[in-house]
């Protein structure tokens, strides 16, 4: 047994950790070590990816490229891989994954298992979109091989099901064609909701990547950074800067504070805003600015930290982000990693899947204790009354009655879960 540790760094549970290799021996490994769960790299932020004092089945080793057909876009890879390492090997060759969340440090199975969204939800949907085929394991030794037009049931349930169904052990996914690795990009600055939300609404025709950073300790007045991109016919461009940066250490506690907050996001505020307008970049620090700052968890300090990241319609979209955002000031607390978006109107592929038309706000926060929670509580309350829901791959301590509320289909869902399969969240929201 040993301590594992989700990307919040909220706790350090005891696991059995058993890595799992290759796609023959999966099935034996899992048969043989009941109560377990699907462990990619580890950057979910809450619990759904933990199973204290039970088994983590670890999968990046499964980290293998299987079949590349090079005319048609299609890759088949085991479950483990990063989505880094296939954007590294195929951006060059004119191929670029459709979708991609806010980090490219994770696995496949892990994308799969969260239905991750990137910038670009109005245009291309969530991750699972692009899934043609998946090959599962369960623990009573079935092998199921589920697609959008084979066994769509399994398919849906496995898309956003958090690694309840099984074991993705490989994957068929669909890529797209691109020029290169650069995109054009428009940076404009704003100062009210009002301007945020004519900008989503008007650059969704015309861009298929849009997003804002939000300055939370503003309330009501908002002002943020909207930025907006779309994939360069550029045939060369600027290099993604070299060297990696590590959070060298833990603090005794936490960089991101009252004293902190207020200085940073007013720097970075006018910062941006003296470099607005249109540029050439490179798809990494566009997509990933964070990917740079290895460890970057680790400047939340020992208690670890907390996202809290929400979806509501868009007909109150407005009004439920203003009523957030004023909850956030009058509390005290904040986040500089604050980022408020749109979704199309798109139908989630999975059965619990999260992104949905409407506005989606998330927020860091350090773990403040009872303070923290205070906070979340009166944010549920106004997700809640918007008809919202909250985001599990993000979550750790959601009311079971919220998520029921949020996921509408969960009643579809339960008879797919793999009964030899558990989470903390699991056991947390459905009870086992």
């Amino acid at each position: 047994m040993r301590p594992v540790q989700s990307w919040g760094r909220l706790s350090a549970d005891l696991h059995e950790v058993v890595r799992l290799e290759h796609p023959s021996t999966v099935l034996s490994q899992v048969k043989a070590c009941p109560s377990g769960l699907a462990f990619g790299n580890g950057r979910s932020y809450g619990d759904v990816g933990l199973n204290p004092g039970g088994v983590l089945w670890t999968t990046t080793g499964l980290d293998h490229l299987i079949a590349w057909d090079a005319a048609n876009g299609r890759l088949q890879c085991e479950a483990g891989v990063l989505l880094r390492d296939i954007q590294r090997v195929l951006v060059p060759q004119g191929w670029m994954l459709p979708v991609t969340p806010g980090t490219q440090l994770i696995t496949v199975g892990g994308a799969i298992a969260n239905d991750v969204h990137g910038k670009n939800h109005h245009a291309l949907g969530s991750f699972g979109d692009h899934v043609r085929r998946l090959w599962l394991v369960r623990t009573d030794g079935q092998l199921i091989e589920c697609g959008p037009d084979l066994q769509p049931d399994w398919f849906a349930a496995t898309v956003g099901g958090m690694g309840l169904t099984g074991v993705v052990v490989k994957v068929e996914l669909q890529l797209r064609r691109v020029t290169g690795p650069w995109m054009d990009t428009d940076t404009l600055p704003y100062g009210s909701l009002d301007e945020f939300f004519s900008l989503a609404d008007n650059s969704e025709a015309g861009w298929e990547h849009t997003v804002s950073w939000i300055d939370c300790l503003a309330g009501e007045a908002a002002r943020g950074i909207f930025m907006r991109a779309n994939l360069s016919q550029a045939g060369i461009g600027p290099k993604p800067r070299g060297g990696r940066r590590r959070m060298p250490f833990t603090p005794p506690l936490s960089l991101v504070n009252r004293l902190s907050l207020r200085p940073f996001n007013w720097a970075y505020y006018h910062l941006k805003r003296q470099g607005a307008g249109r540029a050439l970049a490179h798809y990494e620090p566009f997509n990933y600015p964070l990917d740079n700052l290895l460890e970057w968890n680790r400047m939340y300090g020992p208690r670890g930290f907390y996202q809290y990241q929400s979806v509501v319609p868009r007909t109150v979209g407005p009004d439920a982000t203003k009523a957030m955002l004023r909850e956030i000031a009058r509390s005290g607390e904040g986040s500089f990693l604050a980022v408020l978006k749109t979704f199309g109107d798109r139908p989630s592929t999975g059965l619990l899947g999260f992104p949905r038309a409407g506005v989606t706000l998330a927020l860091d926060f350090p773990n403040r204790g009872e303070r923290t929670m205070r906070l979340f509580e009166r944010l549920d309350a106004v997700v809640r009354e918007a008809g919202g829901a909250l985001y599990p791959a993000k979550d750790a301590r959601m009311p079971r009655d919220m998520f029921e509320a949020g996921y509408p289909r969960l009643p579809e869902f339960l008879p797919f879960r793999d009964p030899g399969i558990s989470s903390a969240m699991s056991r947390r929201l459905m009870g086992s």
